[in-house]
């Protein structure tokens, strides 16, 4: 599950280094927060030792034109970066928290002409460069098939999902 978002007309546009990886962009905590997902897993049996929270943004010029269109537009970026989830901290006896540095940051990006289908997934750390992750990889195929709105995962974004729904280009799994 990787995401990211920018509209080409936008400053934020993806930019790759020499190699094809993206350039991770440093202001993506600024954007538009889509939702926060706990201990998400996308396959049976999947279990961790440990609780996590996925948080989800979406740089704001795509942001603008998903809520025009109900669909992301090629230069969209959409980051999502891994928390680890604590409890009885501090004050807390109940429930969890996020804390600690992030786990990793994970970025779907649109980029018509540069990617096979339009979409492309990198992985990485919440600075620098994120890998570009092979399109053999399982990812891709998921997103295909369970992605709600142009391989995305919409159907988690309670803000976005009714904008999809109305525009028409919803799609239910």
């Amino acid at each position: 599950m990787l995401l990211v978002a920018t509209s080409a007309a936008s400053d934020a546009a993806p930019r790759y280094d020499e190699h094809g990886d993206l350039v991770v962009p440093t202001d993506y905590r600024e954007w538009v927060y889509l939702s926060t997902g706990l201990d998400m897993a996308y396959v049976e049996g999947a279990a961790a030792d440990h609780s996590m929270f996925d948080n989800v943004f979406v740089e704001p010029a795509a942001w603008r034109s998903f809520k025009e269109t109900g669909h992301w537009p090629d230069g969209t970026m959409l980051a999502l970066e891994v928390r680890g989830a604590t409890g009885q901290g501090s004050i807390n006896r109940r429930g969890k928290f996020q804390s600690g540095a992030p786990m990793g940051v994970e970025f779907h990006v649109r980029d018509e002409r540069r990617f096979a289908g339009g979409w492309a997934f990198f992985a990485g750390s919440e600075t620098g460069v994120a890998k570009h992750v092979p399109e053999a990889a399982e990812c891709y195929s998921c997103h295909r098939a369970h992605g709600a709105v142009d391989t995305t995962f919409v159907q988690f974004y309670p803000t976005a999902r009714p904008i999809a729904e109305k525009a028409g280009s919803y799609r239910a799994d």
